[in-house]
């Protein structure tokens, strides 16, 4: 008897339990993506579910008796009854330099047809935004290629500016030229497309791929086909991703496209899973909803490595309209608006920026020394032309001075004229805005001057090549830059033939 127990104790000495502890529940109501369940009492906010057939799920309601959660892959196969496992774990995302030049989904997986990614590391979708300690001013220029935003609304590295306008007004055009105009720097870009078509996404993704910009680019995918939830996950998935080249102190460009259909997207989830409509029907958190995105875009100090994400948001305006609901939130988080306008879209001012009504609250402190010299003088001017533009309407019988006022400000519109695909460097938006600011094209039609300035970069680029290689090398307008400039100007006015 006394070896028995003896051999008995031994044994249960010995015993190592395998069972593991599941928090599981069952499904009580399923339909339109959204999953009702019940039986899981210590489940938490934003935390992943996983269903019988594989699926994922994101909780989103802590109700008294139930939780309620968004589907994040098929439906087909859920029903109720089920059983549902609560994993424990918050949504991640993978990252990494393997993520460059590939096409995903908000959950990282691939779409391109190019085989599984090797991702360096998992990124917690939904993160606190950097603290004031952490962060630096915004001082380090981010240049668009764009002459119109460049010279007049600059943005900085780690600031957060609103593309806002009413549609085909070439707000994603914008977007685009930025990308594209960084493909020659060590900043990586990372392009949302949130509920647009898929051909347009196919269009984008083979323009940045012609002009080499793909290489350096992450295309995040939540198409006008995908699920409200996946539409709603994707821009914070893209942030995640921006995020683990922060940590590794690099610039990131994360273009938002666009935040009017992420609200939507979150405003059906939110009315089938009963949560209480307010104004337009959206939830009442739908204000942090885009905040806690918007503030994950920083520049931070040398001291937490210094690296910065510069965010471009895209908010479509119907008629104009930028006191709805949407628009207004969104400017409120914003460091400034680039206003794009219907109007001067069909007449032809492409891009349509209007110059009045947008603003960057970051201002010169993001501009080029060079940029701020020339850019300065055409603010003043183009302010007053605006003024005089609306009054001569009405005015049959004007000044000599106001009409050349008019006539110059027309000029200067002109010159801020670019096509889609044309970018240019920091030094051939200098030279452009400098000649027709310091009147050489002021013996010429107003109609004339797009012509006459593309003709003029050419003859600096063939004559005189070493005045755009120092302003793009040095950033200055030095004396001895702007005699060469002066010289090189007169010279091809005296050559110009239209």
């Amino acid at each position: 008897m006394a070896s028995f127990i003896e051999e008995l104790e031994q044994h249960l000495n010995g015993y190592k339990p395998t069972g593991v502890l599941k928090h599981v529940g069952s499904i009580l109501e399923v339909g339109d993506g959204i999953v009702t369940v019940t039986g899981l009492d210590n489940a938490k906010m934003a935390e992943v579910l996983r269903f019988s057939n594989g699926s994922y799920g994101l909780v989103l309601n802590l109700n008294r008796e139930t939780i309620g959660a968004v589907v994040l892959g098929e439906l087909e196969g859920i029903e109720s009854g089920q059983q549902v496992e609560a994993t424990g774990q918050l949504l991640e995302v993978p990252a990494g330099e393997a993520m460059l030049g590939r096409i995903v989904n908000a959950l990282g997986q691939p779409l391109d047809g190019k085989g599984p990614i090797k991702h360096e590391k998992m990124m917690s979708v939904e993160k606190m935004a950097a603290g004031v300690i952490t962060r630096k001013a915004v001082e380090v220029p981010l240049q668009t290629g764009v002459k119109a935003i460049d010279a007049l609304i600059p943005i900085g590295r780690g600031q957060r500016e609103l593309i806002i306008g009413d549609r085909q007004t070439g707000k994603s055009t914008i977007a685009i030229q930025t990308i594209m105009n960084q493909k020659e720097t060590e900043m990586v870009c990372i392009y949302v497309a949130i509920g647009q078509k898929a051909s347009f996404v196919a269009q984008t993704v083979a323009l940045l791929e012609k002009e080499g910009a793909l290489a350096n680019t992450i295309i995040v995918v939540a198409d006008a086909a995908s699920a409200a939830a996946l539409q709603y996950l994707a821009p914070y998935s893209g942030t995640a991703m921006a995020e683990y080249f922060l940590e590794k102190g690099r610039d990131s460009l994360i273009v938002y496209d666009d935040l009017s259909k992420h609200a939507w997207a979150y405003r059906q989830m939110s009315l089938l899973l009963r949560r209480p409509s307010g104004r337009e029907a959206y939830p009442g958190d739908v204000f942090y909803l885009h905040s806690r995105l918007l503030e994950r875009a920083c520049r931070l100090n040398e001291k937490y490595g210094g690296g910065s994400i510069t965010a471009l948001p895209i908010i479509e305006t119907q008629a104009g309209d930028v006191s709805a609901y949407i628009p207004t939130n969104v400017i409120s988080i914003t460091d400034g608006q680039i206003y794009l306008e219907a109007d001067l879209f069909y007449s032809g001012i492409r891009p349509a920026v209007n110059v009045g009504t947008s603003v960057s609250r970051v201002g010169s402190a993001a501009q080029t020394k060079a940029m701020k010299k020339v850019a300065g003088k055409m603010k003043i001017e183009l302010s007053q032309y605006r003024e005089l533009a609306a009054f001569a309407q009405f005015a049959s019988d004007l000044d000599e001075m106001t009409k050349k006022t008019i006539e110059r400000g027309g000029r200067l519109t002109e010159i801020l004229k670019q096509g889609p695909t044309e970018l240019l460097s920091l030094g051939e938006q200098v030279l452009q805005v400098w000649a027709v600011s310091e009147g050489y094209a002021n013996s010429l039609a107003k109609t004339d001057v797009q012509a006459w300035s593309v003709k003029l970069l050419e003859y600096v680029k063939t004559s005189s090549p070493e005045i755009i290689e120092k302003l793009n090398k040095e950033k200055v307008l030095s004396d001895e830059v702007l005699a060469m400039m002066k010289k090189a100007v007169e010279e091809f006015n005296n050559t110009y033939v239209k």
